[in-house]
């Protein structure tokens, strides 16, 4: 059964040589086409057989899911807002690993409880929908993600998986999560990451 989420600390073996590959991408704000806080690298950062060791954590294999911003880093500082807060994501399986300094670090990946539905996650069993007055998942997400996903007091935080240099977190898509605030100045003091969207082989 996969996992609904894993950490897994020290991840690379190198993580001071991604940190720096990462921090010289380029983050265009003029390249921004999402909901999200923060910028886009231009291009992803490579990490050699991330696919294969991810799908041996997790028992799965697994490829980049197509149409995502897989392997690509975000930069996200102090006062960057999105459009779009809690949120799900459009893969099979999800995945962070965390560039910024020790130092830096702060706050993480908030993982939250929808307080009308008492759901934490999207659920595709037709009895669990049917138990909270759905029939379709997509209306799931319409009417509880996307209505609710700027509305704080719709949400409770389950649990937060705090930022640290080097650690990975995965994790199911469908839960409702959002990143931690930005933080920093600039991009070396800044929240960076590497972002991950697993589709099945």
């Amino acid at each position: 059964m996969l996992p609904a989420f894993l950490m897994i600390d020290d991840f690379l073996a190198n993580p001071a040589e991604a940190r720096r590959a990462a921090l010289a991408l380029d983050y265009d704000p003029a390249l921004k086409h999402g909901n999200y806080p923060g910028l886009l690298s231009d291009r992803p950062l490579v990490i050699a057989g991330l696919e294969e060791t991810v799908g041996r954590l997790v028992g799965v294999p697994l490829t980049p899911a197509p149409g995502t911003s897989h392997g690509h880093c975000r930069l996200t500082l102090k006062g960057d807002r999105g459009i779009s807060g809690v949120h799900v994501d459009p893969c099979f399986y999800s995945g962070i690993l965390y560039l910024s300094r020790p130092e830096d670090c702060r706050g993480g990946t908030d993982f939250f409880r929808h307080r009308r539905t008492g759901l934490d996650r999207i659920v595709t069993d037709p009895d669990a929908l049917a138990a909270i007055g759905y029939a379709d998942p997509n209306r799931l997400i319409e009417e509880v993600v996307n209505a609710d996903t700027l509305k704080p007091g719709k949400w409770e935080k389950s649990f937060t998986a705090p930022m640290r240099y080097n650690r990975l977190i995965l994790f199911s898509p469908w839960m409702f999560h959002n990143a931690a605030p930005g933080f920093g100045e600039t991009a070396d003091h800044g929240r960076l990451v590497h972002l991950m969207f697993f589709a099945a082989r």
